[in-house]
């Protein structure tokens, strides 16, 4: 009897503690890595390090002055050198470990052999970032950051810089217009792409910028953020009106550019310019950011007159792509497909795009058509896409670089009640005027008593 009851008191903590910790790694990866992973992960590096990195290939031959050392004090057998290993620093997502690099070796290496460091410490994955030469960073996940977005507490952001997701190695995806001017965004129905669309707008209403909408789904997408917009066109025959009237702002622009070119030879070098970055500011225009929601319907024809409408506003928008940066234009081009048999235009549009995030599509030509020109292996992991996962996507740019990425939950409303907010910050641009979007007012509500009122007695 007495030994049961031993077995219960010690096999009953036990038990209920290996249960909670199964619990919360299913439920609560965040809360399983910071309490036991972290701690777990951590003894498993420092006690193996050695070893891994001799596994790995990834230790050197000692210098002759260590193995002169070695055979004069110890009798220890000499063994490979792994690269020296910087302090290890904990994070609420993973571990960060600097390791200076052996003469000979390359980043190149470290980041062959992450899937091997991955298994041998236990983690999610391994990402290998470039510090500095001979000094690179281990960026350890220890859990499926994407399977429940969070997105940091801290995020350095700025002017023209949104973030919108967040990456697979638990840094955020942020949005820099100054850095990539355009970009092409695409995802099936439910994908996520909407919900992506709603971060950038929702990030950039408060910031001094004009937000422009072409949305030819009868505005349903774009309609709701109507207070914090300049223009916004439902349907081809505004659009076609519209963009002519963006390329001649953009034109004015230039001029202004050169203008300020054409100055004085005594004037300062750093007030010469060639965009509208290097103007004073309080000759600075307002930068510009257009949504184009749904692009295929901008090139769909049905007749002869259609076809020419759509030539003009093809070129118009491959206009606003090549010249719009320096004039503070920015495309942000969506849509559920895209590929060359949408008509002429439609591939010099996409190389004008630097920027690329697919979402789930239903076809492989058009994560061919986002990701092709990036890197092959970007295309398998936009097909691989599971419906299970919206917001899911795979974001890169012309440089070749690619990551996953996944945008956090943010409703309707909320996304809505930021740009009314925000309604006080629509910039005076008369040109667009004529395009400014109806903004039904808001019924008041009565307000109701705090004393109920009692009838008077005859």
């Amino acid at each position: 009897m007495s030994d049961l009851t031993t077995l219960f008191e010690v096999g009953g903590p036990v038990a209920a503690l290996g249960g909670g910790a199964a619990y919360a790694r299913a439920k609560h990866p965040a809360a399983y890595w910071s309490t036991v992973g972290l701690p777990v992960s951590t003894v498993r590096l420092l006690s193996s390090y050695g070893s891994v990195m001799e596994a790995c290939g990834l230790a050197v031959a000692p210098s002759r002055l260590r193995v002169l050392a070695v055979k004069a004090m110890t009798q220890r057998e000499i063994r490979p050198v792994p690269p020296r290993r910087g302090l290890i620093r904990p994070t609420t997502t993973g571990l960060r470990i600097r390791l200076r690099l052996a003469p000979g070796q390359e980043p190149a290496d470290v980041a062959a052999s992450a899937e091997r460091l991955r298994h041998a410490w236990g983690v999610h994955a391994v990402y290998v970032t470039t510090v500095k030469p001979g000094v690179v960073e281990l960026r350890l996940v220890g859990y499926d950051v994407l399977r429940r977005v969070r997105m940091p507490r801290k995020i350095a952001g700025g002017f023209l810089k949104v973030p919108v997701a967040l990456r697979e190695d638990a840094m955020p995806f942020i949005r820099d217009y100054r850095t990539i001017p355009h970009q092409l965004t695409l995802g099936a129905t439910l994908s996520g792409k909407s919900m992506y669309l709603r971060h950038l707008i929702a990030g950039l209403a408060p910031q001094p910028v004009a937000l422009v909408g072409i949305d030819c789904k009868r505005g349903v997408e774009l309609a709701p953020f109507a207070p914090r917009l300049s223009a916004l066109a439902t349907d081809p025959e505004q659009a076609a009106e519209l963009l002519p009237v963006l390329v001649k702002e953009m034109e004015d622009r230039y001029d202004l550019i050169k203008a300020r070119q054409g100055i004085a030879p005594d004037t300062p070098d750093e007030e010469i310019t060639s965009d509208i970055w290097g103007l004073p500011e309080h000759e600075r225009p307002v930068p510009v950011v257009l949504f184009v929601d749904e692009v295929a319907e901008l090139f769909m024809i049905a007749t002869r007159k259609d076809e020419e409408r759509r030539d003009e506003m093809v070129t118009q928008l491959i206009r606003l792509a090549q010249l719009g940066r320096a004039a503070g234009m920015y495309l942000e081009v969506c849509g559920q497909r895209f590929g060359a048999e949408l008509g002429k235009g439609a591939t010099m549009l996409r190389a004008q795009l630097t920027g690329r995030v697919c979402h789930r599509v239903n076809d492989e030509a058009s994560a061919k058509m986002a990701l092709g020109d990036i890197a092959p292996e970007a295309v398998m992991a936009a097909c691989s896409i599971a419906p299970e996962r919206p917001g899911l996507a795979v974001a890169g740019d012309t440089s070749g670089g690619w990551s996953r990425i996944r945008t956090p939950y943010l409703s309707l409303g909320d996304a809505a009640e930021t740009c009314r907010r925000s309604a006080n910050l629509v910039p005076d641009l008369t040109a667009l005027k004529p395009f400014r979007p109806d903004v039904p007012e808001r019924p008041v509500e009565s307000a109701t008593p705090v004393v109920l009122p009692h009838p008077v007695a005859d």
